[in-house]
Protein backbone atom coordinates (compact mmCIF):
# COMPACT_ATOMS: atom_id res chain seq x y z
CA UNK A 1 0.00 0.00 0.00
CA UNK A 2 3.26 2.25 0.59
CA UNK A 3 4.19 1.40 -2.65
CA UNK A 4 7.47 0.19 -1.43
CA UNK A 5 9.03 -3.11 -2.80
CA UNK A 6 7.88 -6.42 -1.31
CA UNK A 7 10.72 -7.86 0.95
CA UNK A 8 12.54 -11.08 -0.15
CA UNK A 9 10.54 -14.14 1.94
CA UNK A 10 12.55 -15.64 4.73
CA UNK A 11 12.21 -18.44 6.22
CA UNK A 12 11.49 -18.45 9.53
CA UNK A 13 11.55 -20.93 12.66
CA UNK A 14 8.25 -20.15 15.01
CA UNK A 15 7.50 -21.84 18.22
CA UNK A 16 3.67 -22.77 18.60
CA UNK A 17 2.24 -20.80 21.35
CA UNK A 18 -0.97 -21.75 22.66
CA UNK A 19 -0.87 -18.96 25.28
CA UNK A 20 -0.05 -16.28 22.64
CA UNK A 21 -2.92 -14.14 21.52
CA UNK A 22 -1.04 -12.87 18.73
CA UNK A 23 1.82 -13.49 16.38
CA UNK A 24 5.47 -12.40 17.62
CA UNK A 25 8.70 -11.76 15.42
CA UNK A 26 11.63 -11.45 17.26
CA UNK A 27 13.18 -7.68 16.37
CA UNK A 28 16.67 -9.37 14.20
CA UNK A 29 13.49 -10.71 11.78
CA UNK A 30 11.84 -6.85 11.95
CA UNK A 31 15.36 -5.28 10.96
CA UNK A 32 15.80 -7.62 8.35
CA UNK A 33 12.67 -7.25 6.44
CA UNK A 34 12.83 -3.58 7.00
CA UNK A 35 9.06 -3.45 8.08
CA UNK A 36 7.58 -0.17 9.11
CA UNK A 37 5.49 -0.04 12.29
CA UNK A 38 1.68 0.30 11.25
CA UNK A 39 1.53 1.35 15.11
CA UNK A 40 2.30 0.11 18.99
CA UNK A 41 0.08 -2.34 20.92
CA UNK A 42 -0.01 -2.49 24.66
CA UNK A 43 0.42 -5.91 25.85
CA UNK A 44 0.72 -8.23 29.08
CA UNK A 45 2.37 -11.55 29.98
CA UNK A 46 3.23 -13.31 33.29
CA UNK A 47 6.93 -11.89 33.25
CA UNK A 48 5.56 -8.07 32.92
CA UNK A 49 3.13 -8.20 35.77
CA UNK A 50 0.49 -6.01 36.24
CA UNK A 51 2.61 -3.53 34.15
CA UNK A 52 2.14 -3.61 30.51
CA UNK A 53 4.62 -3.52 27.87
CA UNK A 54 4.61 -1.55 24.56
CA UNK A 55 5.53 -2.80 21.43
CA UNK A 56 5.56 -1.83 17.74
CA UNK A 57 3.04 -3.95 15.35
CA UNK A 58 3.20 -4.62 11.93
CA UNK A 59 1.21 -5.79 9.12
CA UNK A 60 2.56 -9.15 7.38
CA UNK A 61 1.98 -11.99 5.40
CA UNK A 62 2.63 -15.41 6.68
CA UNK A 63 3.21 -18.63 4.70
CA UNK A 64 3.03 -22.11 6.04
CA UNK A 65 4.54 -24.32 4.43
CA UNK A 66 4.61 -28.33 5.44
CA UNK A 67 7.15 -30.22 3.47
CA UNK A 68 6.03 -33.49 4.26
CA UNK A 69 2.63 -32.99 3.33
CA UNK A 70 4.00 -30.63 -0.30
CA UNK A 71 1.60 -28.05 0.23
CA UNK A 72 1.47 -24.22 1.90
CA UNK A 73 -1.02 -22.02 3.59
CA UNK A 74 -0.72 -18.54 3.36
CA UNK A 75 -2.22 -15.53 5.98
CA UNK A 76 -2.06 -11.89 4.25
CA UNK A 77 -2.00 -9.08 6.21
CA UNK A 78 -1.92 -10.41 9.59
CA UNK A 79 -0.82 -7.98 12.94
CA UNK A 80 1.88 -9.19 14.42
CA UNK A 81 4.13 -7.57 16.89
CA UNK A 82 7.66 -7.32 17.54
CA UNK A 83 9.79 -8.68 20.83
CA UNK A 84 13.26 -9.97 21.68
CA UNK A 85 12.99 -13.45 21.78
CA UNK A 86 17.15 -13.87 20.80
CA UNK A 87 17.38 -15.25 24.37
CA UNK A 88 14.77 -17.86 23.94
CA UNK A 89 16.75 -19.26 20.53
CA UNK A 90 13.55 -18.08 18.92
CA UNK A 91 13.05 -15.82 15.41
CA UNK A 92 8.91 -16.08 16.18
CA UNK A 93 6.01 -17.17 18.00
CA UNK A 94 3.27 -18.59 16.10
CA UNK A 95 0.35 -17.16 18.09
CA UNK A 96 -3.87 -18.07 18.46
CA UNK A 97 -4.19 -15.48 15.83
CA UNK A 98 -3.32 -18.23 13.41
CA UNK A 99 -3.63 -21.15 15.26
CA UNK A 100 -7.36 -19.95 15.34
CA UNK A 101 -7.51 -21.08 11.59
CA UNK A 102 -5.71 -24.41 11.63
CA UNK A 103 -6.29 -27.87 13.32
CA UNK A 104 -3.89 -28.03 15.99
CA UNK A 105 -3.69 -31.73 18.15
CA UNK A 106 -1.39 -32.39 21.01
CA UNK A 107 -0.91 -35.45 21.91
CA UNK A 108 1.21 -35.14 25.32
CA UNK A 109 1.30 -38.98 26.35
CA UNK A 110 3.00 -39.60 22.78
CA UNK A 111 4.81 -36.91 22.77
CA UNK A 112 3.57 -35.67 19.48
CA UNK A 113 1.15 -32.86 17.65
CA UNK A 114 0.24 -31.81 14.13
CA UNK A 115 -1.35 -29.04 12.89
CA UNK A 116 -3.14 -29.03 9.90
CA UNK A 117 -3.67 -25.99 7.19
Amino acid sequence: KAGKPVPERIPVRALIDTGASVTVLDTAIVRKLSLMATGTISFQTPSTGETPHVSNQYDVSILLVSPIAKRATGFDNIPVIEADLSAQGLQALLGRDILRQCLFVYDGVAGLFSLAF
